[in-house]
């Protein structure tokens, strides 16, 4: 049954095919549509725009944890991420869903554009990661 309400961001999870990116405490989706500049000299000084490309973006912070050897962590981790994404350079569908039934999910092809990491004295290591989409960005009911 779909989420009714004010949906609380923790059931939006981010996943890389239908793997879920695990221990994420974070996550957003950005779509963009970009304008085209028609503006001439008999525009008056106003700028005059049409319609132009789209474009979509996701992103991802979360708490860094290693895949262990066993592989026993379903979700993906940080060197996951990197080995699948990054330095295969490999196009995949990135999916942003609460997974709940009748909510709604965007999905779309997209590459991995970055993943940093960070590692404070005493405190959590984090990890920030960005995806840009290639295509339509899909909006369907889960």
């Amino acid at each position: 049954m779909a989420t009714t309400g004010v949906i609380n961001g923790t059931k939006f999870g981010v996943y890389a095919g239908s793997t879920k990116i695990g221990f994420a405490t974070s996550a957003s989706l950005s779509i963009n549509h970009n304008l085209r500049d028609t503006s001439t000299k008999d525009s008056g000084g106003w700028r005059s725009q049409l319609e132009g490309q789209r474009d979509f973006e996701v992103s991802v912070e979360g708490m860094v944890i290693f895949a262990t050897a066993s592989g026993a962590i379903a979700d993906l981790t940080v060197d996951e991420l990197y080995t699948t994404y990054i330095a295969t350079r490999t196009e995949f569908t990135i999916k942003f869903s609460t997974e709940v039934t009748g909510d709604y999910k965007w999905s779309g092809q997209a590459f991995m554009t970055s993943l940093s990491m960070d590692a404070p004295n005493e405190d959590s290591s984090t990890f920030s990661a960005s995806f840009s989409g290639t295509g339509a960005l899909t909006q369907a009911q889960v």
